[in-house]
C-alpha cells in the first residue's frame, strides 16, 4: 500500500520520479524502488515524502488515496447532512416561536377586550375633582378609545400571521 501512495500522490502533486528524488536528496532509482515496493523509506525519509507530497506520514502507510478520499468524502457528506438537520431545525423552532408569539397576542387582545367589556367603561362615574384620579380617567378613557379602534385590526391580523407560520410549520413537518 505504501508504494501505491507514494505512486498515486507523487502523480497527483505533479512530480516526476526524478524531481521527487532531488526534493528528497536521493537517487531516481530510490524513488523508484519505494514505488514498486522492493524497499521503503526509513522513518526521516518518510516524514520528509509526507512533507514534499503535502499529506500526513498515516495517509502515506495508510489505506489507498482513492479509498480515503472516499472515505473522507463520506464524511463529510454526513457533516453536511448534519449541518442541513441542525439548520432544519433551527428554522422549525423559530417558526414555533413566531406562531406562538402571535397566537400570544391574539389572546392578550381577546382578554383586555373581555376585561374592558365586564368593566363597562365604570370610570366614567368617578368624581374627577381630585386631579389624579382625573388623570387616570383621562388615560384609561384614552386606551379604551384607541384599543376599541386599533384591536380588531391587531386580532386579524396575528391571526393571519399564526395560521400562515401554522402552515408553514406543518409543510416543513412533511419535508
Amino acid at each position: 500500500m505504501l508504494n501505491e501512495n507514494i505512486k498515486s500522490l507523487r502523480k497527483q502533486n505533479g512530480l516526476s520520479q526524478e524531481q521527487l528524488a532531488n526534493e528528497m536528496h536521493v537517487v531516481r532509482q530510490t524513488v523508484s524502488k519505494w514505488e514498486r515496493g522492493l524497499s521503503v523509506p526509513d522513518s526521516d525519509s518518510l516524514i520528509n515524502l509526507s512533507e514534499i507530497l503535502h499529506t500526513s506520514v498515516s495517509v502515506l502507510l495508510g489505506e489507498n488515496i482513492e479509498e480515503t478520499q472516499q472515505t473522507e468524502l463520506d464524511k463529510i457528506s454526513e457533516k453536511l447532512e448534519e449541518i442541513n438537520l441542525q439548520f432544519f431545525e433551527n428554522k422549525q423552532k423559530k417558526i414555533t416561536i413566531y406562531r406562538n408569539i402571535f397566537i400570544a397576542f391574539d389572546v392578550l387582545i381577546v382578554v383586555v377586550f373581555i376585561t374592558l367589556f365586564f368593566m363597562k367603561s365604570s370610570y366614567l362615574q368617578w368624581d374627577t375633582t381630585d386631579s389624579n384620579t382625573a388623570v387616570m380617567k383621562f388615560i384609561l378613557q384614552s386606551f379604551e378609545w384607541g384599543f376599541v379602534r386599533i384591536a380588531p385590526l391587531l386580532l386579524v391580523i396575528c391571526t393571519i400571521c399564526a395560521y400562515i407560520f401554522n402552515k408553514k410549520l406543518k409543510q416543513r413537518s412533511v419535508i
